[in-house]
């Protein structure tokens, strides 16, 4: 061999000699990104440890972990190369001939799972001793020193829970050993190609062969399943779908341009004031700077929607035995404790005490909320929720999942808007791109520890900036230099949580916060669940029962920090706001088959009363010191466009207010003959048309971008008036009566449709409250159009053009509230009596004032100078 070729060298572990090119044939080096394999084309990936991945230690020929793995159980074991033995890597399976050179098997050590594990126990173990108050009976003496459930060792798997090796968890816990090198440009033979031909036809033939029988290869021994396990673990669960730019960006436009159409709009009504309707001007005036501030509210969190896919066949299947193969019970039915003289807090307090119950008996990781009247509609709907809140990215992150919420048993035209597809459909896929949806009280999966008020965990921090020496004020700016990364760089990543746990540790009281149960403080320690180690079945139901107990949230966090948040009867927005603030995220996932139904009250009586609970529930949370007006600034994670949505929540009732006045300003302008503008000149009528075309397009828009059809659209613009003059309104008054004068209201339950017949309960009436407002409305403009077509049927030709704006904006009532109307009359088209009179009694008294006073028009005294002269 030529000296000009450069360095023979040779290995102990192999019967040959390697060239090692001088520098004057060294071949530049490929770019690193984006590294391919040479044998199959796909992309090389990364190590566990987010390097990049090398086969061949030797000379680093580009090769991919599936051929990596083809070779050494399928093939000849040595690199196409340098003809080098493949050694086994960190995660990958055990083969014929690995023990030649290593030792120890080290697969079950080197991940280091026991370890970590066991971690919290002997942390809880050191902080608990001799601050819990465990003992509760004789049997508890007979042990020494430390209650059994907090003695270490590790947690007792139970069927439900995930194991860390099948749910991408493992990633945290793994080591960075390996050895790290660059993939350098592959060195051959002067004149020859980048590697035999042949041998490359055979590999990817091999490659594809294997591939096509990945599905149908028989069972491998455990350790080969678990490795193959941790590796399936690394890949994502789920994405994001982003929609089409063509249908989001026109989107955004149209809002934009709405704004500036509004900022010219009210420019021009606040200049040109009605002088002889002045009460009239203003209220309109007021009625729609309110309306503009809520469209901002509701409009603006839609600003980047999303959908989302998942990939169930990536996720394991993590059994319904426990650890002695026995198979557990399908339902555990709990009561809870009750004793008069206890706030029970209704569901919010059910709902933390089934979470404490649960603790003791499985504590298994995640959760799912349903409804009582709601049923599983798709059996593959928790593994939907469990591709997010286990991805191996974003999963740690996420505090629950929610479902869309779909019924049964609602008429095909859904008059009273039950079916909320423009919530659902819309404004939540709007918030899925920034934080997350609301949490609605039904079809959520939780995240436990995000329900025990820890923090999420916490990212890499982005490197500080420093000003330069030179001008501390407009000077350049320079990224501080990054210290060494830690030997687990997702570990380090992802220990947010355990710091936090460790502050709490050290700063608080145990008691204090969780109550006096042991059992139940460790198991909030154990982030994979389990049941606490050496706790016999007699212990956990007794625990179970104590924590179930009337009295044991007193002096404790419960319903203020902890678990489902007291203090409003819509406990499901307070609660899934406290998690957004600290800093989660939730996910909304949007099947094609629906993953839960239920029964919603079709009735017009029900309905309302369900709608009113709903809006006291968020005048309550506007009031109290949770506001997310001023609750949340201190800690700055919850993002401004979120901010505004959970503002939207409770600030969406006095909306009530603006839309009574303005419901009532047509009757008034059509009786009086008086209008709430001044008469509008062409260019002043540009503004108009270019404020209701913008409305247009933006209702279009929004409809081609999330599949709402347009009806549904329509009719819930119909409930959004019906309601407000209704529903919303009396919480309004109730929330305030509330506040200021301690005076508490009781709700019956909403009733459901009833299988008597089909969809008769619809057609039932049910006398309330609620119904005369509307129906007051109903009247009084029904009666001013009467009025206002009259009076220019007598006044001749001349006064029909000033007419059709009042008729207009009448109808525009008249319409919005057709289906209230609709469901007034009933089946037999009669309204009771009773609402009759209520309304026209209100309507008479309505009328008379107004003759008597007439607040709104503009008072002159003594004749008209203008039409008579100073001697009239």
């Amino acid at each position: 061999m030529e000296a000009s070729a450069g360095l023979v060298a040779g290995s102990h572990n192999r019967n040959e000699l390697v060239v090692i090119h001088g520098h004057e044939e060294h071949k530049p080096l490929k770019n690193l990104d984006g590294q391919v394999c040479e044998i199959c084309g796909d992309g090389v990936g990364l190590t566990v440890d987010g390097d990049l991945f090398v086969a061949c230690n030797e000379c680093g020929f580009p090769v991919c972990r599936p051929c990596y793995e083809y070779e050494r159980r399928e093939g000849s074991q040595l690199c196409p190369q340098c003809k080098t033995r493949y050694k086994r890597l960190k995660g990958s399976p055990r083969v014929q001939g690995d023990e030649e050179e290593e030792g120890v098997d080290d697969i079950e050590h080197e991940f280091k799972i026991d370890d970590q594990m066991n971690k919290h126990g002997y942390v809880a173990e050191a902080m608990l001793h001799g601050k819990m108050s465990y003992g509760r009976g004789p049997e508890d003496d007979e042990h020494s020193q430390f209650p059994p459930v907090i003695s270490g060792g590790r947690s007792r798997p139970v069927s439900g829970e995930i194991s860390v090796a099948s749910h991408g968890y493992g990633d945290q816990m793994l080591s960075s050993s390996m050895h790290k090198r660059v993939h350098p440009y592959p060195m051959s033979e002067p004149g020859s190609a980048r590697w035999d031909e042949k041998k490359d036809d055979e590999w990817k033939d091999r490659m594809d062969e294997w591939k096509l029988q990945q599905g149908n290869l028989g069972p491998e021994p455990d350790e080969d399943q678990d490795a193959a396990m941790f590796d399936e673990a690394r890949q994502p669960l789920s994405r994001k779908v982003p929609i089409a730019s063509s249908k989001v960006n026109p989107y955004r436009m149209v809002i934009v341009a709405r704004l500036v159409i509004l900022a010219f709009f009210f420019r021009y009504r606040i200049l040109n004031p009605v002088h002889d309707a002045m009460g009239l001007w203003l209220t309109s005036i007021v009625c729609e700077i309110w309306f503009a501030f809520s469209w901002i509210l509701d409009q603006f969190p839609k600003w980047f929607p999303i959908e989302r896919e998942t990939y169930l066949d990536r996720l394991s299947i993590s059994g319904g035995l426990d650890t002695e193969g026995n198979q557990l019970p399908r339902l555990v039915y709990v009561s809870r404790e009750k004793r008069p003289g206890f706030q029970h807090h209704k569901k919010a307090g059910a709902m933390n005490a089934l979470v404490r119950v649960s603790a003791v008996l499985t504590n298994a990781p995640f959760m799912l909320n349903l409804d009582c009247d709601h049923y599983v509609n798709n059996s593959k709907a928790v593994r939907e929720a469990m591709c997010f809140l286990m991805d191996p990215q974003t999963g740690k992150k996420v505090c629950y999942v929610q479902f869309p919420q779909r019924f049964d048993g609602i008429d095909a035209h859904d008059r009273y808007a039950n079916r909320n597809t423009v919530f659902f459909d819309i404004n939540m896929k709007g918030l899925d791109g920034i934080q997350g949806p609301v949490y609605v009280g039904t079809g959520c999966c939780f995240r436990r520890q995000a329900l025990y008020g820890y923090n999420p965990p916490k990212g890499p921090k982005r490197p500080k900036m420093v000003s330069c020496d030179c001008c501390p004020c407009f000077g350049s700016r320079k990224k501080l230099k990054h210290a060494k990364s830690d030997a687990n760089g997702e570990a380090a990543s992802l220990k947010g949580m355990d710091d936090d746990k460790e502050m709490l540790m050290s700063h608080m009281n145990f008691e204090k916060k969780f109550g006096q149960s042991s059992i139940f403080v460790t198991s909030t320690l154990m982030e994979e669940g389990g049941v606490p180690p050496s706790s016999s079945p007699a212990g956990l139901l007794k625990e179970a029962i104590h924590v179930i107990s009337c009295g044991y949230e007193d002096k404790t966090e419960w319903g203020l920090e902890l678990g489902w948040i007291y203090g409003s009867i819509t406990e499901d927005i307070l609660t899934g706001f406290k998690m957004h603030c600290r800093g989660w995220r939730s996910i909304y996932c949007n099947p094609k088959r629906a993953a839960f139904k239920g029964t919603a009250p079709i009735n017009l009586s029900d309905r309302l009363n369900q709608v009113l609970r709903w809006a006291l529930g968020s005048i309550e949370i506007f009031f109290s010191h949770h506001s997310p007006l001023w609750y949340g600034y201190k800690e700055g994670k919850l993002k401004w466009l979120e901010r505004f949505a959970y503002a939207n929540t409770t600030v969406y009732p006095f909306t009530s207010i603006a839309l009574v006045a303005y419901c009532i300003l047509p009757a008034v302008c059509l009786l009086t003959d008086k209008f709430i503008m001044p008469p509008i000149s062409t260019f002043a009528g540009l503004y108009f048309i270019a404020l209701f075309s913008s409305i247009i397009a933006t209702g279009i828009l929004e409809l081609k971008w999330s599949g709402v059809s347009i009806e549904e659209w329509w009719r819930n613009e119909q409930f959004w008036v019906i309601g407000g003059v209704s529903a919303h309104l009396f919480a309004v008054v109730q929330g305030l009566l509330k506040v200021l004068a301690g005076i508490d209201t009781n709700f019956t339950v909403t009733s459901k449709a009833t299988d008597d017949e089909d969809f008769g309960e619809l057609y039932a009436f049910k006398w309330t409250t609620l119904l005369i407002p509307p129906t007051t409305i109903l009247i009084i403009n029904i009666v001013g159009v009467v009025a206002g077509v009259s009076d220019a049927i007598n006044n001749g030709y001349q006064s029909w053009g000033p007419l059709f704006g009042k008729l207009f904006f009448s109808f525009w009532v008249i319409v919005h509230l057709y289906p209230f109307l609709k469901g007034l009359m009933g089946r037999q088209n009669r309204t009771p009596t009773i609402v009759v009179i209520w309304s026209v009694l209100l309507a008479s008294i309505f009328s008379l004032l107004w003759v008597r006073i007439d607040p709104f028009v503009m008072k002159t005294k003594g004749p008209d100078t203008k039409l008579c002269g100073i001697n009239c």
